[in-house]
């Protein structure tokens, strides 16, 4: 077929929205848009019409037509199927179908009817492909948004941390009646009296009345750190005018990244060497069974904030029998590393820099063996009687070794249909309306939740409307079976060190 224009029109044949595929004048399509009307039947609601040069294929959409202008040699057939898929995109982005509704996402239409056809002719797409091709979801940019997120919560927690201990500083000087503390702070300006009129508070726990009695006299002058907290309450409000959340003072030590993002856990302060061990899994897998392909990418990441730390060696623990590729740090010996599993600098007399995170070493494990899968998910959609669809959807953890949390497994829906009729759940859920996608939201899945379904029911659809199928989660235990068994100085001396485990999603769907 050569498809030369697509166009919603009212039905007085106004045209509101118009894309043309080949090479055309604007005049000739504004000509070919207002001859429809006078060649349209009165008593037809779903046909075509022909011209010498151009056949007219239209189907009503409750007040508008939806159109496309076509060559009069196009596969008629054809025609009609790609005018059923125009006629489904538009309520996708349209709820009303009126003329106010259409002009206010005409843009969200022309990009949907660029994916269905190209240069004249139709793309192989199906309505939920063309739904994630417009939405351009980036797992990157959440990755980053998370990342950032995390990162502001730890400046919040570091600020309310260093708030407490000035104050604790404070309440020793002031037990032992030492002025120079609050005169060094202040520039020499101030007096301790003048400084221990404004205490800091940085939590919501009762302070000692033997600190709380002290008041001011006089003069307050110099760098005040503490008037009720507002040098750290400034900074966490203006966290929280951005839209992030910044937990309460008293739950600053259970701050925790949202998904994607590695942080060190609450319980766990990082040693002056920390290591942040985390791994990405991507998985594209079929919906009648089989594996496309898996792979998971990991890295090690080191923070060295103590010189005296620079020159270490990193024993590896690698228990896994899976035939992982490594690939160390270019300034990272290879030879050690190959054959003692420890990583070191090339150069023994140089350190590792500091307080900068590096990059130490990466792996990669790439299979089609299903049985290799984190989580395997069976989607079966079937249609039943009077036109509804029955859908079964169950999971299985595979490698019960690890602990899945936050999983969420995202299933498009046809839309226009109606609310979906849970039947059986495992979990929780929640029907996302706007992007028609039905969540299916898990905790925790480990070996005592090991499998779990959800069953539910449509007004309508096509199996092909409950795909692709996505997946996400995170996990503090890694995939491959690696851990640091060990972090000593060069001359000899065991160190000190902290780590972090992290697991999440990249990508994983079955198309």
């Amino acid at each position: 077929m050569v498809l030369l224009a697509a166009a919603l029109c009212t039905k007085e044949g106004k045209p509101l929205v118009s894309r043309q595929f080949v090479e055309m004048t604007r005049s000739r399509v504004e000509g070919l848009l207002a001859a429809f009307p006078k060649l349209m039947g009165s008593s037809k609601q779903h046909t075509f019409v022909e011209t010498e040069s151009v056949r007219y294929v239209y189907q009503s959409l409750e007040r508008l037509y939806m159109l496309l202008i076509t060559t009069k040699a196009s596969n008629i057939l054809e025609d009609l199927e790609t005018l059923r898929l125009f006629s489904r995109v538009v309520p996708e982005y349209c709820r009303s179908l009126d003329e106010n509704d259409v002009m206010e996402h005409s843009f969200e239409l022309i990009f949907a009817f660029d994916e269905i056809v190209a240069l004249g002719y139709r793309e192989n797409v199906n309505l939920a492909q063309i739904r994630t091709f417009t939405e351009m979801d980036s797992h990157d940019e959440k990755v980053h948004i998370a990342m950032r997120q995390s990162q502001e919560k730890e400046a919040a927690a570091e600020a309310k941390a260093k708030a407490r201990e000035l104050a604790l500083a404070r309440k020793e000087a002031a037990r032992h009646g030492r002025t120079g503390f609050a005169g060094g702070i202040a520039g020499g300006g101030a007096s301790s009296h003048d400084y221990r009129s404004t205490p800091i508070e940085v939590s919501h726990e009762p302070s000692k009345p033997a600190y709380n009695q002290k008041s001011s006299t006089g003069r307050a002058s110099g760098m005040k750190l503490g008037r009720k907290g507002k040098d750290v309450d400034l900074f966490v409000d203006q966290i929280r005018a951005e839209g992030k959340d910044v937990p309460a003072s008293g739950a600053v030590r259970s701050v925790k990244a949202t998904n994607s993002a590695v942080t060190t856990s609450p319980q766990q302060q990082p040693q002056s060497v920390h290591l942040m061990i985390q791994e990405k899994v991507v998985v594209t897998a079929g919906r009648d069974g089989g594996l496309q392909n898996m792979e998971i990418l990991g890295m090690m990441q080191l923070k060295v904030t103590d010189p005296e730390y620079g020159r270490i060696l990193i024993m590896i623990d690698n228990q896994d029998d899976r035939p992982l590729q490594f690939q160390t740090h270019p300034n990272v010996d290879k030879r050690l590393f190959t054959s003692d599993s420890v990583l070191g600098l090339k150069q023994a007399n140089r350190s590792f820099p500091i307080n900068n995170d590096i990059g130490v070493l990466k792996w990669r494990l790439q299979t089609v063996d299903e049985a290799l899968l984190p989580l395997s998910i069976n989607c079966w959609p079937q249609e039943a009687a009077g036109g509804s669809c029955d859908v079964n959807i169950e999971y299985e953890l595979l490698q019960t070794y690890l602990e899945l949390q936050e999983v969420t497994i995202s299933i498009p829906l046809p839309s226009g249909v109606g609310d979906p009729v849970i039947k059986e759940l495992d979990g929780t859920y929640h029907h996302d309306r706007r992007k028609h996608l039905l969540e299916w939201r898990l905790p925790v899945i480990d070996q005592s939740t090991s499998t779990g379904s959800v069953e539910f029911s449509m007004q309508s659809g096509a199996p092909d409307d409950f795909f692709p199928v996505r997946v996400t989660f995170t996990s503090p235990k890694l995939y491959c079976r690696l851990q640091v068994g060990g972090v000593q100085i060069v001359e000899g001396g065991s160190v000190n060190y902290s780590s972090s485990y992290t697991l999440n999603t990249d990508r994983y769907e079955i198309v």
